[in-house]
């Protein structure tokens, strides 16, 4: 299915020194390749967006945006609809922040800074004067945020195009889909080789790391949706919750039920810089003896003192 392409803004006007602009993106849909000439926030209150800059593609969830200096040529769209909001962000007010694209974690402080921002942009069209100067403090406070807001080198890695941009796909919908190389080297006419090389080189990982880094993309969405813990894990293709608690806590250095109450924790509480486990509840996996080796070499998550079926296996 191809994707559809949204117009740009014309005539937008600079940021000064911040604006929030609010759009509904639909299902694959993207807008064009285009830079701005001034710096930019990437990020959806709600859905997965697809962010193309400096020759990487990935996506990213609610709690993850990507941060655009000024001139970077990118695209953004959403392979299943998104609630876009696009942080313009003035050349003088993005000192201290990063000289290239950077993938970084969004606290929940951010997160509800970002929405009354746009509330007050939507708000913004009455001609009224930002007269008791409040608009101004919440810019100030999303700039400071910005600027200690934490690096995430795990943002998952995505296709810019060919068959792999439906493997990913197919994947992402599927998420519980056991296929490897050969059998969807099969399926996109390449040998299995070649289909793990092709992987490789233009995601950096391998299938199989590719695959356990969706899975915990996908968890988080899904359970960020309202889906509990054990169907969570079914629907990723775990034959067990303890499979995906132990894989999840590996992953995050924390419970699936610790990562989503840290999310929405109140005043006070540390967050750890993967999102919402708080450092004060995060704890080294427990140890567990040599087992069978699963696909790909990697063992099979333990359960409640019981080995489990090698399909179970990690992220």
């Amino acid at each position: 299915m191809q994707w559809e392409t949204i117009e740009t803004p014309p005539g937008a006007a600079p940021p000064q020194p911040l604006t929030v602009r609010a759009q509904g993106i639909p299902p694959r849909h993207s807008f064009p390749e285009h830079a701005h000439a001034w710096h930019q926030v990437v990020y959806a209150v709600s859905g997965v967006l697809t962010v193309a800059v400096a020759g990487r593609s990935f996506v990213i969830s609610p709690e993850q945006a990507v941060w655009l200096p000024t001139g970077h040529r990118h695209r953004v769209g959403s392979l299943l609809g998104a609630e876009f909001r696009s942080l313009w962000i003035a050349d003088a007010a993005g000192h201290g922040l990063p000289e290239e694209p950077t993938v970084f974690g969004v606290s929940a402080l951010l997160q509800a800074l970002i929405v009354e921002a746009a509330a007050l942009d939507g708000r913004g069209d009455d001609g009224q004067a930002d007269s008791d100067g409040y608009a101004g403090r919440v810019a100030g406070l999303i700039l400071d945020q910005l600027r200690r807001a934490a690096p995430l080198p795990g943002a998952l890695p995505w296709p810019r195009g060919g068959p792999l941009t439906g493997l990913c796909e197919a994947l992402y919908a599927e998420p519980a889909d056991p296929r490897g190389p050969e059998e969807w080297g099969r399926a996109l006419g390449l040998s299995g080789r070649t289909l793990a090389r092709r992987f490789e080189a233009e995601l950096g990982m391998s299938l199989r790391a590719w695959r356990r880094r969706l899975r915990l993309f996908k968890a988080i969405e899904l359970m960020g949706g309202g889906l509990d813990v054990t169907r969570t894990a079914l629907t990723l293709g775990y034959g067990s919750t303890s499979a995906f608690v132990y894989a999840f806590r590996r992953e995050m250095g924390c419970a699936p039920q610790t990562y989503m109450r840290g999310r929405s924790a109140g005043p006070g509480t540390t967050l750890h810089d993967t999102g919402g486990c708080a450092v004060r509840e995060r704890r080294p996996p427990r140890k567990y003896p040599p087992a069978s080796a699963g696909e790909g070499g990697e063992r099979s998550e333990p359960g409640e003192g019981t080995p489990l079926p090698k399909k179970t296996g990690s992220f």
